[in-house]
């Protein structure tokens, strides 16, 4: 009876064992529930009376038809655009960040008739030499053999050249072209001039709309409205 027996009131030791238990799981119900209570007064308010939410004002925009059709589809000026190459025949044009909105622009053209030329300005070099000059290329080594050097054709005649006999000319499209200095850009407006078949679009900058200004006016060469 002496071992059997707890110290405390002298109750056996397994029934001291299941109270404890039964504490253990009371304290952890009473924390629970307080935690339930805290959350149900944070949401309904101390006074008793459920709050209102707070509604977020958004801006407010003008909804056009672009909205539900796409902006990208309805390009007004698109017959715009072609008299105004046909009519400067070098073009600065500024795009959008996000990008895209230049392939209506570019695949216009090429239902024209029109083939093109892809280029980058950096890495360009100089333009009048690498456009209408055969020109160097030194290849890539990784400093065991010797620099050699290549000697390719000009890349404006090499296309004309190339061109089907029922094209209508050929577009030198230039990106990134923010890179170019004043007196390159000059000779990009004045290419066609030089190649009557030579059509001139690069691209200046960006834009929160597609837009396009004459290259003359961009480089200087005109004076500016």
């Amino acid at each position: 009876m002496a071992t059997s027996a707890c110290l405390n009131y002298g109750t056996p030791a397994i029934g001291g064992t299941l109270r404890d238990q039964t504490s253990k799981r009371s304290i952890i119900k009473n924390a629970f529930m307080g935690n339930r209570n805290l959350n149900r007064m944070a949401r309904v308010g101390l006074g008793g009376s459920r709050s209102r939410p707070n509604r977020s004002h958004g801006v407010r925009c003008s909804v056009g038809i672009g909205d539900f059709i796409g902006g990208d589809l309805l390009k007004l000026d698109l017959a715009q655009w072609l008299s105004d190459v046909e009519e400067h025949k070098a073009l600065a044009i500024y795009t959008p960040h996000e990008g895209g909105y230049e392939g209506r622009y570019f695949t216009r053209l090429r239902y024209q008739g029109y083939y093109f030329l892809d280029l980058t300005a950096r890495g360009l070099g100089d333009p009048e030499t690498t456009l209408l000059k055969v020109h160097p290329v030194c290849p890539a080594h990784v400093g065991k053999q010797p620099i050699a050097r290549w000697y390719f054709p000009p890349e404006v005649d090499h296309r004309l050249n190339a061109l089907p006999p029922d094209a209508k000319g050929l577009v030198v499209w230039i990106i990134e072209a923010k890179v170019l200095s004043k007196s390159e850009l000059q000779f990009l407006a004045l290419l066609p001039t030089l190649r009557p078949k030579v059509r001139v679009i690069v691209e200046c900058g960006n834009w929160r709309k597609f837009m396009w200004r004459p290259l003359k006016e961009i480089a200087g060469l005109t004076a500016e409205p």
